[in-house]
């Protein structure tokens, strides 16, 4: 179901997080315009190996169901036409350096007053305003900044980068919330907006309960693996056979581990009937249940534990989450159109129960430039319709 059809997104993004939020755009059904330099395109093809069909595999995976038009926004006729372009469009979404888009003349202010309808969404690194609002940025400096790597890794060691890019996507996905409310808002009164995100103000978010808990406490947030500050026992333990994650988050799932552990009276001991308790020994709780644990292979515990209905996953490998069953069941993994090769994860998101799918074949560079220009000659609004308010009365751009 394209919920967005009939909607226009003009993308002039890099990397991950403008790119991304225009993918959501697009797999919901927005067609989606990506504006690429000649040369190379989006920086984002060349960040391989590994690569599909001559561009790095990220780069698929974040560019799903739009257009390529190749312009060169260091001449004027380059300028020109994604002016007018975005003039035929809804949304215009960039992560562009800081100042790059005002140099250009496609700054919020002037296309703005040009398209008052125009929902004009600008992501950044350290946000619109402040001493850093002029920096730029990457993922792992914001980790770094925002203090997101001071409580990643294992205590006492190095503090380590997350695995996905948790703000460049993170970014991308507040802008897409904030697009998809611009809109409805429009819907009403027929005006568009400006909105503004970070990866920092993202990262601040992702940080917001060990945040919260440092500032109720004064105590300063630490590393502690795949533990949890406020929940004991959650984590990774050794087995006989390898690490178990095992989560009893409550009182009653611990009593139910310590007896599926073979020591019920744990669960009546004052140092950890309680999780407050729990927490406060954690150290000496934890040596307890390692020990128990690794006395039996891994899978025999996984079988105990999910019989008594007690959380617990197995710590897999890529390759093995992509077989599991669950995964095969949720058809998230999807086929590129024209492509042999080209598998992605497709949107974490089913409408009436199906998933949106990919309608438009692998985005080649500028592939679909002569056709764009040539509608911009001939029509401006490209065959759209203009947004209109609640009342029916039609605005203009």
């Amino acid at each position: 179901m394209a919920l967005l059809s009939g909607v226009r997104v003009v993308e002039l993004g890099q990397i991950l997080a403008a790119p991304f939020a225009a993918e959501i755009l697009g797999d919901l059904g927005a067609d989606v315009i990506k504006v690429e330099k000649p040369k190379g395109g989006d920086d984002a093809r060349g960040w391989g190996p590994p690569y599909w069909e001559g561009d790095a595999a990220l780069f698929h995976q974040m560019n799903r169901n739009k257009r390529s038009v190749v312009l060169d926004l260091k001449t004027p006729q380059g300028l020109q036409s994604i002016v007018a372009l975005i003039g035929t469009a809804d949304v215009f979404v960039h992560n562009l350096r800081p100042g790059a888009a005002e140099a250009l003349g496609l700054g919020a202010k002037a296309l703005r007053e040009k398209y008052p309808s125009l929902v004009y969404a600008d992501i950044g690194a350290f946000g619109h305003k402040g001493p850093l609002n002029k920096r730029p940025g990457y993922e792992l400096l914001v980790q770094a900044f925002s203090g997101v790597m001071s409580i990643t890794g294992e205590p006492g060691g190095m503090p380590v980068r997350t695995g996905p890019s948790i703000n460049d996507l993170g970014a991308g996905m507040w802008a897409a919330i904030g697009i998809l409310a611009a809109l409805n808002n429009r819907a009403r009164t027929g005006e568009g907006c400006l909105l503004q995100t970070s990866l920092f103000e993202t990262a601040l978010c992702w940080a917001g309960i060990p945040i919260a808990n440092h500032l109720a406490s004064g105590a300063r947030p630490e590393r502690m693996g795949s533990g949890h500050p406020s929940v004991v026992p959650y984590g990774a333990f050794p087995t006989a056979t390898g690490p178990l994650i095992v989560a009893a988050g409550n009182d009653r799932l611990f009593a139910r581990l310590a007896e599926a552990l073979g020591n019920p009276q744990w669960a009546q001991d004052d140092r950890f009937a309680r999780n407050d308790g729990r927490v406060r020994a954690r150290t000496a709780l934890e040596n307890l249940i390692a020990g128990a644990l690794a006395q039996r292979p891994r899978d025999e515990w996984i079988s105990l534990f999910e019989a008594k209905g007690i959380p617990c996953a197995p710590i897999m490998e890529i390759p093995e989450a992509l077989a599991h069953p669950q995964t095969l069941s949720l058809e998230i993994m999807q086929d590129t159109p024209d492509s042999e090769t080209i598998k992605l994860v497709g949107l974490p998101l089913s409408i009436n129960g199906k998933r949106p799918a990919p309608r438009r074949r692998r985005l080649e560079l500028g592939a679909d430039t002569a056709d764009v220009l040539q509608a911009l000659k001939t029509d401006q609004r490209c065959g759209r319709t203009q947004p209109k308010t609640l009342a029916g009365n039609e605005t203009s751009k």
